[in-house]
């Protein structure tokens, strides 16, 4: 189920997976592939992320490795995913999806371990769950954003209560979300990814007419605008969506995590070398507290 050895190398690689973990990932997935109980749980991991594949829906609960320790359980989704990718290809392929639009998507298990590696300092994959969506067909990176296929549900309605927007439920919608390590968001950026989309979409999944983008994150909190210019990135790209507004309980820890790396940085020690690191921190150290922002945009308006 996985590759031999000199493949599984160039596999990693073309996954952004980072350098300095290839040899051991690889020294590793012998063990993976000798070991009847691993390879066996190897593969009902595999079979639960496939069943489905390309259905709009939650993500899947990979099951837990939870009788092995250290750098093997903290990296077996690496195989996981790696064993499911000719599934993820061959669907990509059924609808047609360029293999560039399949390759940097993919390459998001790369930026996942970077993220773990940034975090606690040695190999991991930071969050197994979330890229269950690529893996699924679910979402695809395309330029500077990511789009993640979805459905308008109680969820979205809670959340945009009061934006303006009412859909019903089970409308085709996609979910925007805004990858770290790719430089800045740039509104010139954001418009080629916006317009990519557009017709990618209309292109790979005619039969899902997606109309309205979403999006879910603390860069919608509009306290930021208190700290940075108008014209900065991050201002002009909350300015695009339509009825902004916030969860009731704050997140303190999400714009931590993004901007510094690790969530349980100490506030009174988080740095000031930018703007928004002055403004995330500057408004922790007095008193205040940030929030997940909802927002959506029209899609077919996007462009």
């Amino acid at each position: 189920m996985l590759p031999d050895t000199d493949e599984l190398a160039e596999v990693l690689l073309d996954l952004a997976v980072p350098h300095e973990d290839v040899n051991d990932l690889v020294r590793m997935g012998r063990r993976v592939t000798d070991d009847p109980e691993l390879r066996q749980f190897l593969e009902r991991s595999v079979d639960e992320l496939v069943r489905g594949m390309g259905e709009v829906g939650g993500p899947v609960d990979l099951p837990d490795l939870d009788w092995a320790s250290g750098p093997l359980q903290r990296c077996f989704p690496v195989y996981v995913f790696v064993a499911t990718l000719p599934y993820t290809r061959a669907y990509h392929r059924e609808h047609g999806v360029p293999a560039d639009v399949t390759r940097r998507t993919l390459a998001d298990l790369g930026r996942n371990m970077a993220v773990y590696r940034r975090r606690h300092g040695r190999a991991g994959v930071q969050s197994p769950s979330w890229l269950t969506h690529h893996f699924r067909g679910q979402l695809y990176q395309l330029g500077r954003l990511q789009f993640e296929r979805t459905r308008y549900g109680p969820w979205n309605r809670r959340a945009l209560s009061g934006s303006g927007l009412d859909l019903p439920s089970g409308t085709p919608c996609l979910s925007l979300h805004i990858p770290d390590f790719l430089g800045p968001l740039s509104p010139a950026a954001c418009d080629r990814s916006l317009a990519s989309a557009a017709a990618f979409f209309a292109r790979h999944f005619p039969e899902e007419p997606y109309r309205t983008a979403l999006c879910h994150s603390w860069l919608l909190d509009p306290q930021l605008k208190r700290y940075l210019p108008a014209d900065s990135n991050i201002v002009r790209f909350q300015d695009r969506f339509k009825g902004a507004c916030v969860d009731a309980e704050p997140e303190d820890t999400e714009p931590v995590q993004f901007v510094f790396g690790d969530p349980g940085s100490p506030v009174e020690s988080l740095p000031r070398r930018t703007a928004v690191e002055r403004a995330v921190g500057d408004h922790l150290r007095a008193g205040g507290h940030w929030y997940i922002g909802h927002g959506w945009l029209p899609f077919d308006e996007s462009g």
